[in-house]
């Protein structure tokens, strides 16, 4: 190759992105017989040599890349990476793509020597960013400058969340980890993602861009690797972060990278856009002022590596790689990946010792080149460079059962996408080394084998990150509302809403909810599609329910309404507690008319409904012949839905006479001795809607919150102190200490021991019922525990709580030899029911543990009914004034400090009509018959 040390002949075309420059480069090569042009990605190597080889023809193009060579026999245009570059070639016109990256740390060095030493014999084209312009003037004196103005704006658009971020859009982070993160939130919120990144294959990278290019995706997540020569039609660019990991540490992003990434923003003469998303800091002013102007610094230097090696000895080569520039704007690069694997295998001997001549040296730099895709350790990567020019000094090739035991290491396309990308990485090494000429034998063969095997590789690593990041059928719905102005839409009999065959929400009642992953989705196209068959779907439903009869709607015992399955409505407070209001659920699709049409159905319904159930107390409520007290206990029922404590109406109880009550038992009401209440309304059905209807009256949410009523059949349950004040009044139980009682059975219970406990036989000669005890008291009997369901401590908890006292009395045993002249004994009372006693009022209750009871002791428990205290009124008395005489018939203070009167009290005399004094004549009659 003719080298030329000066610009003449060099052209150097510069710019922004989307400017054409690789459009103008491919149009000058097709002009000339001969070419090579040298291109930064093997995927871009790739997309050229695809778009000139039809014009060219097969037979004439020539692939070149350090994974993949395509060359016919006579070939005249080479498409290369710009590392692959025949440099020993001549061809008519050179043109090497990307030129500014002569200023990167890693691939620098390839890209200067390319620049100030591949030439054309007829033309030389170097393509880049405007910031080359004044090293290229300074190296290549005479050079011809071109510049290319952007064919569209580039703008700033401001920050925007994910979920709201504009079709066409690229988001960018730059880590794996962060990509994939992106890609899923992309999926959840919008449908779906393409992902392209540099760690994939350029297969799946392709198949990747394709989805995007295709319309199945509307959203590409990538590294910074799409801000190299990918063409797509991206119509904005969102950064999710701003600084990466150069390989050596995290360092922020020039503006002249961000613009290389932003710049993919707008194809042709269609504007650009660019902004901040997810956590990525805001964009400085200075710095969006230089992306939007294209105004950067200038590269100061450029990477440099001496090409011209000694490789008589190691330290030959060492001196020679570490030579300084002689030229100014020229750095020399740091070490490389290559560089750094002969150093660590300069200091293995056992590779030292097979290198007996310069070519075996040069051999082993040349191996040095292979790529470590694997990004394993730099140990791990020399002990395989080591490994092959072994095989390679010893016997001139790689062995094939050596070489093919790699292979099948590699050959499984299961796993997830992190096992399939590294099992790429690893095959894209062999593929590297079957493509290196000479190493192998049946080189074509071993190229055609892991060609293959990366591209099945690569093919199912796509459709894992499709099945992950990409939701099919979103992506479908997505691209037939572009192609079409109108989609076919249907509702199914269950409700579920179809469009483009897919289903994108339900109809519940009348109420469309989407699928949960649509929501974001463009949600207002996928709504105006389903509109078009939910705008006749709903009113049709509408005109039904006006006229469905009342059987057709139930109430749920949290207050929602319910027809043909669905709710439709929910109950909620209204003027008054017999009077609930309804609230429709209905979406947008009814009119007003509609609505109150609906509304007064339902309300006529379920007006209907209570006064079905609750019949009694309408009729106790409406009731005009009751008057004055009996009038103002119906309201009082009537406000507490048919229940009310009789304790807190004690006085208007006591002050209705007789014919005033049996008006109130006409309608149902019954006077018992704890509550008065209508017990008819303590039916389930009954006492369902008391509740719900209580519930509505307290808040609502309570309807919602409240647990379900105790079970049918059930006469008391355990109390839960959480619950709200009135939640088991409500449900048409009393609440008696830690148990709540239905309010019949108590009754019941009440007028069960009311007998046993004031009997008084007409004779000596009446037999005392079961459970009575003398003196004014009762055991408990199975018939009691009966009618509340419970025994032991929870029915002594019941008795207490309704007025009783325990009592336990000794039973005197009698020794076996006298019950022989005994008389026959009395029937025994019946067996008591342990329970424990009231600490108040027990008799036979003590603060400290009792002592043991002897075996042949036996007790008997005796519940009486607590004595009702009656306190005399409260009469305030004058304080008394030192030095005032004690008015006549007025009481003297007591003495001061704390001394008692001496003196006895008379004894105060029993109230007559009080249960002891009945007691008391009882007791002495009895003695007096003895």
């Amino acid at each position: 190759m003719m080298i030329k040390r000066s610009g003449y002949g060099i052209t150097a075309v510069l710019g922004p992105t989307n400017t054409g420059k690789t459009h103008l480069a491919i149009e000058r090569l097709l002009a000339h017989r001969s070419c090579i042009i040298g291109l930064p990605l093997r995927l871009l190597a790739r997309e050229v040599y695809d778009r000139i080889r039809p014009r060219c023809g097969a037979e004439r193009v020539a692939l070149i890349t350090g994974e993949e060579k395509i060359i016919p026999a006579n070939p005249a245009y080479f498409v290369c990476t710009v590392e692959s570059m025949p440099l020993d070639h001549a061809s008519d016109f050179m043109a090497i793509d990307e030129i500014q990256l002569s200023a990167d740390a890693e691939r620098g060095h390839v890209f200067t020597r390319r620049l100030l030493h591949a030439r054309g014999l007829s033309e030389t084209m170097l393509l880049g960013a405007d910031t080359m312009r004044p090293l290229i003037a300074e190296l290549l004196p005479g050079a011809n400058f071109v510049s290319r103005p952007r064919f569209s704006s580039l703008s700033y658009a401001g920050r925007k969340k994910l979920s709201r971020l504009p079709r066409r859009s690229a988001i960018v982070a730059f880590s794996a980890q962060s990509v994939y993160e992106t890609a899923e939130l992309v999926r959840r919120q919008r449908g779906g993602a393409a992902v392209v990144m540099g760690a994939l294959s350029p297969r799946t990278r392709n198949a990747q861009v394709e989805l995007f290019q295709s319309g199945d995706v509307d959203f590409l997540v990538a590294t910074d690797a799409i801000g190299m020569g990918l063409n797509m039609e991206i119509d904005h660019v969102a950064f999710a972060a701003t600084r990466k990991f150069d390989g050596r540490d995290y360092r922020q992003l020039s503006p002249a990278e961000l613009a290389q990434i932003a710049g993919r923003a707008g194809r042709h003469m269609n504007d650009g856009s660019f902004g901040e998303t997810a956590n990525a800091p805001d964009f400085h002013p200075d710095v969006i002022s230089r992306i939007e102007n294209h105004e950067f610094d200038s590269i100061k230097c450029l990477q440099w590596r001496n090409t011209e090696l000694d490789f008589t000895s190691m330290e030959a080569l060492f001196e020679a790689l570490n030579r300084p520039p002689a030229r100014p704007g020229l750095v020399r690069a740091r070490i490389g990946a290559d560089q750094q694997a002969l150093e660590i295998l300069s200091r293995d001997a056992e590779v030292t010792a097979k290198i007996r001549t310069p070519e075996d040296l040069a051999l082993l730099w040349e191996i040095c080149q292979l790529p470590d895709y694997r990004k394993i350790a730099a140990n791990d990567h020399s002990e395989l460079i080591a490994k092959v020019f072994e095989f390679l000094v010893k016997d001139g090739h790689i062995p094939q059962d050596w070489f093919a035991g790699k292979i099948r290491l590699a050959d499984k396309t299961d796993g997830n996408i992190d096992t399939l990308a590294n099992r790429i990485s690893y095959i894209r090494t062999w593929t590297f080394i079957a493509n290196h000429a000479g190493w192998l034998d049946d080189q074509e063969n071993w190229r055609s084998v892991t060609r293959k095997l990366e591209d099945r590789l690569s093919d199912a690593l796509h459709q894992k990150l499709v099945s992950r990041f990409v939701d099919r059928r979103t992506s479908v719905l997505m691209k037939s509302l572009r192609e079409k102005e109108e989609l076919m839409a249907a509702v199914t009999g269950e409700g579920d809403v179809i469009v483009e065959g897919e289903t994108i929400g339900s109809l519940k009642g009348f109420v469309f909810i989407p699928q949960s992953r649509d929501s974001d989705i463009d949600g207002k196209a996928l709504r105006a599609a389903a509109n078009t068959v939910l705008a006749k779907e709903i009113p049709e439903r509408a005109a039904r329910l006006i006229q469905a009869p009342d059987s057709a709607f139930s109430l749920n015992s949290d207050g929602a309404v319910m027809w043909e399955g669905q709710i439709i409505a929910h109950l909620k407070a209204g003027e008054t507690i017999l009077a609930p209001a309804i609230e429709i659920a209905a979406g947008e699709h009814l009119g007003a008319a509609e609505l109150e049409a609906m509304a007064k159905r339902l309300q006529d319904w379920l007006e209907s409904r209570i006064a079905a159930l609750l019949e009694p107390l309408l009729k106790l409520r409406d009731a005009r012949e009751l008057t004055g007290l009996a009038r103002g206990v119906a309201f009082r029922l009537a406000e507490h839905l048919g229940l009310v404590d009789r304790q807190s109406i004690a006085e208007d109880i006591r002050a209705l006479d007789q014919d005033a009550r049996g008006e109130l038992r006409k309608y149902g009401v019954r006077f018992g001795a704890y509550s008065i209440y209508l017990p008819m309304l303590l039916k389930p059905a009954a006492a369902s809607l008391r509740r719900l209807l209580w519930a509505l009256f307290q808040g609502a949410a309570s309807a919602e919150t409240l647990p379900e009523p105790p079970g049918e059949g059930l006469t008391s349950v355990k109390t839960d102190p959480a619950l709200p004040r009135g939640y088991y009044e409500a449900s048409g139980f009393k609440l008696c200490g830690l148990r709540a009682v239905r309010v019949d059975m108590l009754e019941r219970l009440a007028d069960e021991i009311r007998p046993l406990v004031y009997w008084k036989g007409e004779s000596a000669e009446d037999k005392r019922p079961e459970g009575s005890v003398e003196g004014g008291g009762f055991t408990v009997t199975p018939t009691m525990m009966s009618f509340v369901g419970c025994s032991g401590e929870d029915f002594a908890e019941i008795l207490r709580a309704i007025g009783f006292r325990c009592q336990r009395r000794k039973i005197e045993v009698t020794p076996e030899s006298e019950k022989s002249k005994e008389k026959p004994p009395a029937p025994a009372e019946p067996a008591p029911v342990s329970a424990a006693p009231e600490p108040a009022v027990a008799e036979s209750a003590a603060a400290e543990p009792a002592p043991a009871e002897p075996e042949d002791e036996k007790f008997i428990e005796i519940w009486r009914p607590v004595p009702v205290k009656k306190h005399p009124p409260h009469r305030p008395r004058k304080p008394h004034r030192r030095g005032e005489k004690t008015p006549p018939g007025a009481k003297s203070p007591p003495p001061r400090g704390g001394r008692k009167q001496t003196g006895k009290k008379p004894a105060a005399k029993p109230d007559p009509n009080s249960p002891f004094a009945a007691l008391q004549a009882l007791k002495a009659r009895m003695e007096k018959s003895e």
